[in-house]
C-alpha cells in the first residue's frame, strides 16, 4: 500500500486492539483498500475540492474539464497566474457559480502571495495547524479541509466528525438509535487513535454492507 506517511497494517492491527467492535467490522470489510487521490500541487487539489462542492462527480468534473480546456498551454495544469488572469466570465462560462469563481480567485491569491504552503512543505506541517491555514480561503471549510489531509495527503490520524456519512456509518456500525453528536464520536474515537484515518475508512465501508 504505497503512497501512505504510515505502515496501513500497523494501523489495522492498532485498531483491532484497541476496539472489539471495530475489529469485527474489519474482519466483514476485509483489507484495507483507501486510495489516495494524485496531488500535482495544493493549488490545484484544492481548486478541484471547489468545484466538486456541492455537484455530482459527473457534473463536476465536466465544469472542471471546462476550466482545464481554457489553459490548453498548460500541460501540468493551470496554475494560480492562469486563473488571476482570466476575466470572471470566462470562467463563469464554464459553470462555475459566482461563489466558486470567487473561492477559485481566492485561492489563487493566496497561493500566489505565498500564504498557503507548496505540496512539499505542507507534507510536514502538524494536521491542526495545515487546517487552520487552509480554511482561510474563502470556500474551503474544516470538511474539505480534512478531505484534503486524508485522501491527498495520506495523515494517518483525521476524523472529520462532522460528515454526516460517518456519523451515520458509526451509528449503523455500533447499533446506535441516534447519530453520535460531532462531540460525541471526537469522545469515541479516541481509542482509534492515532489511526482514526483508518478507522473512518472502515467505518464509511459499513454504509455498503447489506443491513442485518
Amino acid at each position: 500500500m504505497s503512497g501512505f506517511p504510515f505502515k496501513p497494517a500497523k494501523a489495522v492491527a492498532h485498531l483491532r486492539a484497541a476496539d472489539p467492535r471495530l475489529a469485527a467490522i474489519i474482519d466483514t470489510v476485509g483489507p484495507f483498500r483507501m486510495e489516495l487521490k494524485h496531488a500535482r500541487s495544493l493549488f490545484g487539489s484544492l481548486a478541484e475540492a471547489i468545484v466538486y462542492q456541492q455537484l455530482s462527480n459527473k457534473a463536476a468534473a465536466t465544469i472542471y474539464g471546462r476550466v482545464e480546456a481554457l489553459y490548453p498551454d498548460a500541460p501540468d495544469g493551470f496554475t494560480p497566474g492562469n486563473i488571476l488572469k482570466t476575466p470572471d466570465e470566462a470562467l463563469r462560462g464554464c459553470g462555475l457559480s459566482r461563489a466558486k469563481v470567487s473561492a477559485v480567485q481566492d485561492l489563487a491569491r493566496r497561493v500566489e502571495d505565498g500564504e498557503l504552503p507548496t505540496l512539499d512543505v505542507a507534507q510536514d506541517i502538524p494536521d491542526a495547524e495545515l487546517i487552520e491555514r487552509l480554511v482561510t480561503v474563502r470556500g474551503i471549510g474544516r470538511w474539505s479541509a480534512e478531505m484534503f489531509l486524508m485522501f491527498r495527503l495520506g495523515r494517518p490520524d483525521v476524523l472529520p466528525v462532522d460528515d454526516y456519512s460517518l456519523r451515520n456509518a458509526y451509528a449503523k456500525a455500533f447499533a446506535k438509535r441516534a447519530l453520535p453528536s460531532p462531540k460525541e464520536l471526537e469522545k469515541a474515537g479516541r481509542k482509534w487513535r492515532p489511526y482514526r484515518t483508518v478507522a473512518s475508512w472502515y467505518l464509511w465501508r459499513v454504509l455498503d454492507l447489506p443491513s442485518s
